[in-house]
């Protein structure tokens, strides 16, 4: 009659073969949970009061529409800001094509500037393309060694998880860089179990390993390397004597860790969060990206495999088809300080998140005044109760979700999501490199809930602005994706998904760049070991280390009082993002937020497993609530927080949003600043303390 009554994998998938993590098994909690948001909703008292009205859509569309042409008026496109986050690529289109329709440059406040951003920038200042994240995944049946740094792909990417698993059934060997023995750790060949954000001294100290043993690839150094003997010069200085001191990981696993790497080709090399949320995300995502090129493993298969997707009018691209004038995009927030991120020099054109909010609170540089909405930005960002100040300071705030979450709270209006069940869509999807497939509707929307993307097409519509491709309405955009293929989307969903054919070595056929000539799209056409762009912009052009601002060894003093180090972020297959805590098989799963700490650590607290604590920062006055959880797979010097907490049944706003979310501790703008080449907080390395709670 309509409606979905059970959801299971399809076996000859090429992402899952027919795996579904729990958050898949228990969609339809969401997708009719009782307080999923089911018609457009309208401010009457207050923000952040509560008090709400029922409108109809066509009112909806209609003021929305109006209020944005009289912020564009009257302060300028720049004033208009976009954030994504929940089921970000499927939105992040319509977004940035609303976005560059009213000629804004400020695409996107959210998290990307230490998610995946950092190793991007890293490979593409390297050779040009993207393969250390999950951008390019490789075919780990044909990799004999892979190595996971900073990333736990059981819990964000469950499927690549159980491929690993099977890899290493079958005889690939596996290297594990994590503070924690996650259970990928627990089965690795190597654990190497870094202090929190000494990432890029570790990679450093394998390079010197390889480079000073002759490890690495020669011919593929020789013929298509720039700058292999000042990294040699550099790496010198970071012996794996000297290495140990710095990360807590003995020698011998350095150098076992760097010949097993080295000699096992192909090998696969992929990172994520545990590198990107650091001090170094940069340079030590530049550090990995390095080692991948020298040992020859770029552009094969069961190595770093380069996205080759059939259409070109990927979600990449499409971000790059949206380009404003150079004028405009000098306007970015974050242009002058990280052309590399923000502006026309940018690879990705996204503002800096930390300065657009302090833009919202202070009108410096200028005022931003509209910010449409699709994430919970109140929970997944630092410095919350700062960023809440910050969304109540706007004249308008437009949230598009599923529930009434914290930040939707504080909206002008709330708009209801279609789920993915409720419409049709293409995805190149992140977690493969050489295909897209077809999101099919398979049931209409619960109530008046509508496609984000269509509404978002419909508010250029009605404020008569100039669509940047040849279309009206998403539905026609998804045909125009496919032209190339000459398909429609009717006849792309009887065929599910479509492959386009790996082709390895792409450097040597002139396959990379514009002009048809072997090698890669840098300034030099090799690979870049010597950055000329990072010279250029005037960062060190070779990988380096610089200790964690706070530490126990650059804060001696201040560790004496927060004797713990701090990982932040540490997420939990149940949640995606900050979704999940309303979905009752999912909070079965984790019913409350948690920290890890040594049971070492907590006897000397009066701590037992299970025990609320409180964790505290020297950065904020605030504290965190979150059950204790002891583990021997965490060095006692160290705990491991979860993110992204709320509770949605909390009786307060200070209840719902605050007491379990550990970025209220993360300052916005902290004293010592950013990462210097895309403005990275400091998420995984802070120096913290933790109490038993009394109360």
């Amino acid at each position: 009659d309509g409606k979905a009554v059970k959801i299971e994998g399809e076996p000859n998938h090429p992402l899952n073969t027919g795996y579904m993590c729990p958050k898949g098994l228990s969609f339809l909690q969401l997708q009719y949970h009782p307080d999923r948001l089911k018609h457009p909703l309208k401010r009457v008292g207050a923000k952040g009061a509560g008090e709400w009205k029922q409108i109809t859509w066509e009112e909806a569309l209609s003021e929305i529409s109006s209020e944005l042409l009289r912020i564009r008026d009257q302060y300028g496109p720049e004033a208009i800001a976009i954030s994504y986050g929940t089921y970000p690529k499927r939105v992040a289109i319509g977004l940035s094509i609303l976005l560059a329709a009213l000629g804004s440059p400020n695409q996107l406040i959210g998290n990307c500037h230490y998610c995946y951003t950092p190793h991007l920038i890293a490979d593409l200042l390297t050779c040009g393309e993207i393969y250390t994240c999950e951008l390019g995944v490789p075919d780990y049946k044909k990799s004999k060694c892979i190595v996971l740094w900073g990333f736990n792909p059981l819990h964000t990417y469950p499927p690549l998880g159980r491929k690993i698993i099977e890899a290493k059934r079958k005889g690939s060997k596996l290297i594990v860089v994590d503070p924690r023995l996650t259970e990928l750790a627990s089965i690795a060949d190597l654990w190497l179990q870094v202090r929190p954000g000494t990432d890029g001294a570790l990679a450093l100290g394998m390079l010197n390993v390889i480079i000073n043993r002759g490890l690495y690839d020669t011919d593929f150094v020789n013929n298509w390397c720039y700058g292999f003997d000042k990294l040699a010069e550099r790496v010198k200085e970071y012996t794996p004597e000297k290495v140990e001191k710095i990360t807590w990981v003995p020698k011998e696993d350095i150098i076992s860790a760097a010949e097993l790497y080295a000699t096992s080709k192909p090998a696969s090399l992929q990172s994520h969060l545990g590198v990107s949320m650091s001090y170094n995300s940069v340079q030590a995502s530049r550090a990995l990206s390095i080692l991948v090129a020298i040992t020859g493993n770029l552009d094969i298969k069961g190595g770093a495999e380069i996205p080759n997707y059939p259409i070109k009018l990927t979600y990449m691209n499409i971000k790059r088809r949206l380009r404003l004038d150079k004028e405009i995009e000098k306007k970015t927030i974050g242009a002058g300080t990280y052309p590399l991120l923000s502006g026309p020099h940018s690879f990705r054109c996204l503002t800096h998140p930390p300065s657009v909010f302090e833009a919202m609170l202070t009108g410096k540089p200028y005022p931003i005044k509209a910010l449409i909405l699709t994430s919970n930005l109140v929970v997944s960002f630092e410095d919350s109760k700062k960023v809440v100040k910050a969304l109540k300071n706007l004249d308008l705030l437009v949230v598009m979700d599923f529930f009434m979450t914290p930040s939707a709270e504080l909206a002008d209006y709330v708009l209801p999501s279609a789920t993915y069940l409720e419409c049709d869509d293409i995805c190149d999807a992140f977690t493969y490199t050489n295909f897209i497939a077809a999101r099919q509707k398979a049931i209409e929307p619960v109530g008046e809930c509508r496609d984000d993307n269509e509404v978002l097409f419909e508010l250029i519509r009605r404020m008569g602005l100039r669509m940047p491709f040849p279309v009206t309405t998403y539905r026609e955009f998804l045909d125009y994706r496919l032209k190339e293929l000459g398909l429609t989307f009717d006849e792309f969903k009887k065929k599910g998904y479509i492959f386009s054919d790996a082709v390895e070595r792409r450097y040597e056929k002139g396959l990379l760049r514009e002009d048809g000539k072997p090698g890669f799209k840098t300034p030099t056409g090799k690979c870049e070991l010597y950055s000329t762009l990072l010279e250029r912009f005037g960062h060190d052009p070779l990988p380096n280390y610089v200790e964690p601002p706070e530490s126990p060894y650059s804060t001696p003093d201040l560790a004496k009082e927060y004797p713990l180090i701090l990982i932040t972020g540490a997420r939990h297959i149940s949640s995606y993002q900050t979704m999940g805590h309303n979905i009752p098989h999912l909070r079965e799963l984790l019913p409350h937020p948690l920290v890890e700490i040594h049971p070492e650590t907590a006897a000397k607290l009066g701590i037992k497993d299970g025990d609320w604590v409180y964790i505290e920062t020297p950065l904020s006055s605030e504290k965190v609530k979150m059950k204790a959880a002891l583990t021997r797979g965490i060095h006692p010097q160290v705990v491991s927080a979860q993110a992204l907490w709320w509770y949605p049944e909390g009786e307060t706003f200070e209840k719902r949003a605050f007491e379990p979310n550990i970025n209220v501790l993360i300052p916005l703008k902290p004293p010592y600043g950013y990462e210097p080449i895309v403005g990275t907080n400091v998420m995984r390395g802070m120096l913290c303390k933790i109490r038993k709670a009394e109360d």
